[in-house]
């Protein structure tokens, strides 16, 4: 495999930084050379941010060209909607139902567009799209806060990305606080099972 590519699409406080360290991690344990881009936009709180995580045997550039992500993580469905142009009809894209509207669409006084709205778009880009419930998963294993670790687990769930389930357990491990890993790792199940569930996309 020459290179698999990956965009990471949200806001700022949703965990996007922890979450390419933990990809980017794994694919380290699988012998793959790695390159994640730094943080683009403003990330803190409610600023839009994004993370691009290249990895595979020949990867030299950090950033992903337009049109060429396997996968789009999209933590929110704004910033989703907002990183289609890295995505073609191959790319996989999961994508968190929780509205966080950056602040430039607040401030803006913009109107938030329906869930039907956003998925329909997406799928002029690519028919592969799981949307998932990250934040109820998140409540469900402990901590909102895990949202990141839930679409992690529904990543390792598609079997697209060159990393097994252990190497992305033990960078888990590796990353998160022992006080913290219980419920980072109930996230990351819960967040696969779900994902398991709608196996039919990949089927049909």
């Amino acid at each position: 495999m020459k290179e698999f590519n990956i965009v990471l699409a949200g806001v700022g406080g949703q965990g996007i930084l922890l979450a390419a360290e933990i990809l980017g991690t794994a694919a380290l344990k699988e012998g793959l050379n790695v390159r994640v881009s730094e943080i683009h936009g403003m990330a803190q709180r409610g600023g839009s941010v994004t993370s691009n995580i290249r990895m595979g045997e020949r990867v030299l550039a950090p950033t992903i060209l337009e049109g060429t992500a396997d996968i789009l993580l999209g933590f929110e469905p704004i910033e989703t909607l907002r990183n289609l142009r890295f995505a073609s009809e191959k790319t996989v894209v999961l994508m968190n139902n929780e509205p966080a509207p950056p602040l430039g669409l607040i401030t803006k006084m913009i109107s938030y567009p329906s869930s039907g709205e956003i998925t329909k778009k997406i799928r002029f880009f690519t028919k592969n799209i799981v949307v998932m419930e990250a934040a109820e998963l998140a409540k469900e294993a402990g901590s909102i806060l895990t949202r990141n670790v839930v679409l992690i687990g529904g990543l390792a769930a598609t079997e697209k990305a060159p990393v097994k389930i252990e190497s992305l357990k033990d960078a888990i491990r590796e990353l998160v606080p022992e006080k913290y890993l219980a419920v980072n790792m109930k996230a990351f199940e819960l967040g696969y099972e779900s994902v398991q569930r709608k196996t039919k996309l990949w089927s049909s």
